[in-house]
């Protein structure tokens, strides 16, 4: 006698061009922020390798995170969805506080912990993303109801959206109210709701325009559009990413032969990045780092659509959302599409804080492929048995 049982406790290794995507997104990211970082940390530092040494480090530990992330259930993630949106809120004000908040260059958006900084608007994301995820896919017929659904989420949106503005950080609480108004249409939400969103924002930034001249945002909604109009002045930094971008023509000038990162870009290794690859690769290799982006994004769509369940696929579409927003926002700072405000590019910009984050919600993405590809398995002859003595 003997007993036939199934064991469905056995993963598939997930997907696997995610995985390859990923890894050359950030060996290519260490090479440019090694390139940009070259003479800025010669001059702060005394050394040309310090950026490359820490952000190899970071690249390591995000490496380490991504596969953790990658062997931890994402359902197990949901404990987490209430008490990670509490802290972010909390740690978002307490960087309002004078004398708490670490400023620079007259933003207020970090903590500092020791020798290191934490930035609460790259936690707000993936605090966003895994509350809105569990939140929606406890009760699905939510995102139908106005008061139960919509109007909370939307609360929680215009709560992130003005903490961070505070700050000022206006590209990344644009990325947070859109990550989370995507993944309320992934849910079902009416697309009549956007339009009353987007006639809502039109109308205030036209007010703005109307009876803000001379404050801090006018000049920061304006100056962009001619940046070369205040060269020296608030045009500076996107005037010098237009003129990197312009010289680097169709192939570059090749990689580490950069003239705007000596000294002319301000902190070139950090959010005009792309503007430094630009003029060492050229229009081809921006090109080329854009098709790959686009790439990571179709496969974290195909495994929002396979997941298994609503909260893996809210959680993967929530993280695709955050990759797919942050490069439109960085290419069109870069460019001066828009004004000029801290949006790194994913997994290539220097910066621990969101590395870390992306790469470990590239795990998460991981581990929801590997529970679909179980759900996906065909059965094979012994699992059609049942479970009897024989």
């Amino acid at each position: 006698m003997r007993s036939i049982s199934l064991d469905r406790t056995k993963l598939r290794p997930g997907d696997f061009m995610l995985v390859i995507i990923t890894m050359g997104l950030v060996i290519f990211g260490v090479v440019m922020v090694f390139s940009a970082s070259y003479y800025y940390a010669l001059s702060r530092d005394g050394s040309a390798y310090s950026y490359l040494i820490r952000d190899g480090a970071w690249a390591v530990f995000g490496t380490v995170a991504m596969f953790f992330m990658a062997l931890i259930d994402y359902r197990k993630l949901k404990k987490l969805a209430v008490p990670l949106l509490v802290i972010s809120i909390l740690m978002l004000v307490m960087v309002l506080i004078p004398g708490v908040g670490v400023t620079r260059k007259n933003a207020t958006r970090w903590l500092g912990v020791g020798g290191f900084t934490i930035m609460p608007g790259e936690i707000a994301k993936i605090a966003a993303i895994l509350f809105v995820a569990a939140f929606l896919a406890a009760k699905p017929s939510r995102i139908k109801s106005l008061t139960k659904g919509i109007l909370p989420l939307f609360a929680l949106a215009a709560l992130f959206g003005f903490l961070i503005m505070r700050q000022p950080n206006l590209s990344t609480a644009i990325t947070v109210v859109a990550i989370i108004v995507v993944m309320m249409l992934v849910a079902g939400m009416s697309w009549g709701w956007i339009g009353a969103l987007i006639g809502l924002f039109v109308a205030g930034v036209m007010a703005l325009l109307t009876v803000g001249k001379g404050s801090y945002w006018y000049t920061r909604m304006t100056s962009f559009a001619d940046p070369f109009k205040d060269f020296l002045g608030d045009g500076y930094q996107a005037a010098q990413s237009l003129m990197a971008l312009g010289s680097g023509g169709l192939f570059g000038v090749g990689l580490g032969k950069s003239i705007q990162k000596t000294l002319y870009l301000p902190e070139p290794q950090n959010d005009f990045i792309l503007a430094i690859i630009g003029e060492e690769l050229g229009f081809v290799g921006v090109a080329i780092l854009l098709i790959v982006y686009m790439l990571l994004i179709w496969r974290g769509v195909h495994i929002a659509l396979n997941a298994p369940d609503q909260f893996g696929t809210l959680l993967a579409a929530g993280i695709t959302a955050m990759i797919g927003i942050q490069v439109v926002l960085n290419v069109a700072v870069v460019t001066s599409s828009m004004p000029p405000t801290g949006i790194t590019l994913p997994f290539v910009s220097y910066g621990g804080n969101a590395l870390l984050i992306f790469m470990g919600s590239m795990g998460v993405m991981l581990n929801i492929s590997r529970h679909s590809a179980e759900r996906a398995k065909p059965l094979s002859v012994e699992d059609d048995i049942p479970e009897r003595e024989v």
